[in-house]
């Protein structure tokens, strides 16, 4: 099993009142897999896929990510690890304003300080179809343009997992079908491991696999 909560909790602070945004979550998610987390706005998608993707730590519980308890790391070693492991997808896209398409996609890999494949780059920003704007900067990109490039950027390092928090809440319905369909075929060739959040009915049909969400409980898988 590549994902799996064990008996997870997170609870938050309020002032003084105590949130929990999850309650005893139990999942288990297969390498290759394409898994669609689905709820109303402040189920306990985005907190699930945070936890997953070694962002935040459980209140309670262990996430194990390939037999490896990430809630034993300490904040180097899960940074680490998130970075080797995890790519991430967020709605609001989360490029840097100042660096071109080639460059935002490069960025991950120079953050590792390791020298990297340059042909790679090339051929994962080619993969999402953006070959003719690699030159371009985000603000010459239209909205679903944009998020293929936090896709390429996601894909470049080869990761095991990509955690996707509602890729497509800030575009329209067509584009955003498109980017679904999109992270599907790259599922398929790559056997990347995906999970995406999303309150979309129609995009939920996406998915190998739809676990549902309610006030911070699995309800149904």
């Amino acid at each position: 099993m590549l994902i799996r909560l064990a008996n997870v909790r997170k609870d938050y602070m309020l002032d003084k009142v105590r949130i929990t945004a999850l309650k005893n979550a139990n999942l288990d998610i297969a390498r290759g897999d394409f898994v669609c987390l689905m709820g109303p706005s402040g189920s306990g998608k985005s907190t699930m896929l945070h936890v997953m993707g070694c962002i935040e730590n459980p209140s309670s519980g262990d996430v194990l990510i390939d037999g490896e308890n990430t809630r034993a790391m300490n904040d180097g070693a899960l940074s680490r690890f998130r970075n080797r492991h995890i790519g991430f997808i967020f709605q609001s896209f989360n490029l840097v304003s100042v660096l071109n398409v080639r460059e935002n996609v490069e960025f991950p890999l120079l953050i590792r300080g390791k020298k990297f494949d340059r042909d790679r780059v090339t051929s994962v920003i080619e993969s999402v179809g953006l070959s003719d704007l690699m030159r371009h900067r985000p603000d010459e990109l239209s909205g679903g343009q944009r998020q293929r490039v936090a896709i390429a950027r996601a894909l470049v390092g080869e990761p095991d997992i990509i955690i996707a928090d509602e890729p497509t809440a800030n575009l329209d319905s067509k584009t955003g079908s498109v980017i679904i369909d999109l992270l599907t075929r790259l599922n398929e060739e790559s056997k990347t491991t995906f999970v995406f959040s999303t309150h979309n009915e129609s995009l939920a049909r996406f998915a190998k696999r739809t676990v549902r969400i309610l006030d911070g409980e699995i309800v149904k898988d």
